[in-house]
């Protein structure tokens, strides 16, 4: 007996904030999304690793266009940290390569935290994706291999702890782009004197968008699919942190075609877009007052 036929994959426009599972990957959340929503094109902001959860957003259609613009987005999670135990990888996953009995206190590892709030200088794991020679470590660090990183300079704005017990704690980070929060864990266990790995991660925010709006894959699985459209945020979504640029028609016209117009407002600013008929695209304002589009959706 033949299967039925699934229809052609469908122009879906939007963006879905999907509350990851644990023990997947981001790419293949977002294929499951995909199918799903049965989306012609769609794309994510951003990997989460299999052991993390939580908030990863999704781009269709044309919200595809703007999903880098999460790259650079600051975002907070939610971590459990365990004392005493450090691993190849840093996180849970990895081979326990030493134990070592654990004598701090809260107050202790309060004191600690402080030292690492701000702008600090992290080591890149070896387990990353990071590149040396075009080969990824972390393929290097499969074979045993193990060579220099140079430190990179990131930002942790808030570190709050949430539980203390004992052995382990739970741990609210909201830091810049390129932050490991598995090699904060270890860092910070290293300052400790105990050593210390990641043992959960749940990502809660991501730039303005938060973990109360997701939803997860079973959820929409169990909707009628003609009614899972009504998840979606528009398009500029992604961009919600940036001003907004009302154009008038004849405004509208000119960027469309690639013409820049007059504009006064804060130089180098990106701006959002928006014509008598909505959302058009993303901009921005040049130093010699100049409004320019930097990407446009098509809006036929």
């Amino acid at each position: 007996m033949n299967k039925p036929r699934r229809a052609p994959r469908r122009k879906v426009d939007g963006v879905l904030l999907l509350d990851k599972p644990l023990g997947i990957s981001s790419n293949a959340a977002l294929q499951k999304a995909r199918w799903l929503f049965n989306a012609a094109k769609a794309g994510h902001t951003g990997t989460l690793d299999p052991l993390a959860t939580g908030l990863l957003p999704l781009c269709f259609g044309e919200a595809t266009k703007f999903s880098s613009t999460l790259l650079d987005a600051d975002k907070t999670y939610l971590a459990t940290v365990k004392l005493g135990v450090v691993t190849a990888t840093a996180d849970a996953e990895g081979q326990v390569l030493a134990t070592h009995p654990v004598t701090a206190t809260e107050a202790e590892l309060r004191a600690v935290l402080v030292g690492f709030t701000g702008a600090i200088e992290q080591i890149p794991p070896m387990y990353s994706a990071l590149k040396r020679d075009g080969t990824p470590l972390y393929e290097l660090a499969r074979q045993g291999i193990e060579v220099d990183r140079a430190p990179r300079r990131v930002t942790i704005h808030a570190l709050d702890l949430l539980a203390w017990r004992g052995d382990n704690f739970d741990l609210a980070v909201t830091c810049s782009k390129g932050t490991y929060v598995r090699t904060l864990a270890a860092d910070i266990g290293d300052a400790l004197g105990c050593g210390a790995h990641l043992a959960a991660l749940r990502r809660t925010r991501v730039g303005m968008l938060d973990l109360a709006q997701a939803i997860t894959l079973e959820a929409i699985e169990a909707l009628p699919a003609e009614t899972r459209d009504s998840l979606l945020q528009p398009p500029d979504a992604i961009l919600a942190d940036l001003p907004v640029a009302n154009l008038s028609e004849q405004e509208t016209a000119r960027l469309l075609q690639g013409q820049p117009i007059r504009w006064t407002g804060t130089p180098s600013c990106q701006r959002r877009l928006f014509g008598p008929k909505g959302f058009i695209g993303l901009g921005e304002v040049t130093a010699d007052g100049w409004l320019t589009a930097k990407r446009l959706i098509a809006t036929n």
